[in-house]
């Protein structure tokens, strides 16, 4: 795939590119704690978002997606993207740039990628992050890694009209190999957990559904945790978010006001206290503690939380008496994308072959699965 970037990149622009690739992620546990600053612990991961790019000496931005065949054209500091979606993710970075005065000029760039797109590995987040690590490349701009994590973060609100959390392009940028990274939201604070499961494999398996409740639902969401905490501030001022807050409040402020509310709010403590734990399973190595905490997980989303839908459900009903499965659940946002399992190695041809199989029957559609490992963040590809 590289090779075919670069040669691409020299067929249109005559010239040898710098290449940057920067990774999709997974998230282990801690899932919609993100926005009530919480812990979350992702991880990179083997796929990802390749760019080739080099300056020009005018104002002109040249973009090409190889997976869409597709060009736009742009000038600083007139950004439009003329109603196509991928060109967004690479000129709201830029836009952001621009705001914070570092000196651009024109560039072309290529892009390609094997994140597979809304799966909820977060290919936006990846393309985001190999912008801005390129353009920081490209132009000697000297920013921090943190730095450039908060400004694909602004790029995503500002640009691309999605609220997202930070862990998506924190995990893109910071990832480690065979480590997993304990977030801390509230702070940015965090520290990586080693990772390694012998024997296992980390398989995802894609349902390729998007229920239109997603986005709508997830607003309702983090207006319900919001509610929670508006409960219970009057109570304990020093209340700033669920962050702060335990099963015993929710019990005696939230559940008489509002049993819906209170449930949404029992997840995310739960959750957040999940994590945490979690951690100390991988220091501890128990992995089966680990893998029953990933099918909880799910048994909050798809109940307390109620983000799952019936696709998601009956993927995890699939893998759930499985021996051969340590650990389980969806992951991300909700209302389609993908379940993450933990799977035995010499087994997981096996198993997919028999949920996929499953799968079809069910509901009448495809099911994808990816093997994927953990890897380091992003970086410039070696050039040579």
């Amino acid at each position: 795939m590289v090779e075919e970037l670069k040669k691409v990149f020299i067929e249109k622009f005559a010239a040898t590119p710098i290449l940057v690739k920067s990774p999709g992620r997974i998230n282990l546990i801690g899932e919609h704690t993100d926005y009530n600053d919480g812990f979350v612990l992702p991880a990179a991961i083997d796929k990802y978002a390749y760019v080739a790019i080099q300056k020009r000496e005018d104002k002109h931005i040249n973009l090409f997606s190889v997976d869409f065949n597709e060009a736009q054209e742009a000038t600083l500091p007139e950004l439009t993207t003329e109603g196509k979606h991928w060109p967004v993710y690479i000129l709201g970075v830029v836009d952001q740039l621009l705001k914070s005065n570092y000196a651009l000029t024109g560039f072309n760039l290529v892009l390609c990628g094997d994140v597979p797109i809304g799966a909820g590995l977060s290919s936006s987040a990846a393309v985001e992050c190999a912008t801005i690590f390129a353009l920081n490349e490209l132009f000697n701009l000297g920013i921090s890694k943190m730095e450039m994590v908060k400004m694909a973060q602004k790029a995503e609100h500002e640009f691309a009209g999605v609220k997202c959390g930070i862990m998506d392009q924190f995990a893109s940028m910071f990832g480690k190999e065979n480590n997993l990274i304990r977030l801390d939201c509230r702070s940015l604070q965090y520290e990586y957990f080693p990772f390694y499961v012998p024997g296992f494999q980390v398989v995802l398996m894609d349902t390729h559904v998007k229920h239109s409740l997603a986005s709508s639902a997830y607003n309702e969401r983090r207006a319900q945790c919001e509610k929670g905490v508006a409960i219970i501030q009057p109570f304990f001022p020093q209340v700033k978010s669920l962050r702060d807050v335990n099963l015993q409040m929710l019990q005696q402020y939230v559940f008489p006001v509002d049993e819906l509310v209170y449930r949404r709010c029992k997840y995310v403590v739960e959750e957040i206290e999940r994590t945490v734990n979690a951690c100390t399973d991988l220091i501890k190595n128990d992995f089966i503690s680990f893998g029953k905490k990933m099918f909880q997980t799910h048994e909050g989303l798809s109940n307390d939380y109620a983000v799952s839908c019936k696709e998601l459900d009956f993927l995890i009903q699939q893998v759930k008496d499985n021996p051969a499965v340590l650990g389980a659940r969806m992951m991300g946002g909700g209302f389609g994308g993908c379940t993450i399992n933990l799977v035995k190695e010499n087994e997981a041809e096996v198993l997919i072959e028999k949920v996929s199989k499953a799968y079809q029957k069910e509901t009448c559609s495809a099911l994808s699965a990816y093997k994927v490992t953990i890897q380091d963040g992003v970086s410039v590809i070696d050039n040579k």
